[in-house]
């Protein structure tokens, strides 16, 4: 698949890949792991423009404090709830 949007959004993309089925990481997290720490906020905008969901998980990205945050895929915060919920990741 190509993927489509800035050089910022594909990295973040390609690290989403990698989290596994079941886990969650906050977007604090996904920033360091692109070797970016302070980009927490970008990391969210690059989450929040991904039409690639849920094929690149962005549903397992959450905010440091452990609510959800939002969801760019169809059905919103609901839909993003119940992918956690189906792969049994306790919200």
């Amino acid at each position: 698949m190509l993927l489509k949007g800035t050089k910022f959004q594909l990295k973040v993309w390609k690290y989403l890949k990698t989290i596994p089925k079941g886990k969650v990481k906050t977007y604090k997290q996904v920033a360091i792991g692109i070797k970016s720490p302070r980009s927490a906020r970008a990391v969210a905008n690059a989450c929040a423009k991904n039409p690639y969901a849920p094929k690149i998980p962005c549903h397992r990205v959450i905010r440091s404090n452990g609510t959800l945050g939002g969801y760019s895929g169809g059905g919103g915060i609901k839909q993003k709830l119940r992918l956690l919920r189906h792969e049994k990741v306790e919200i």
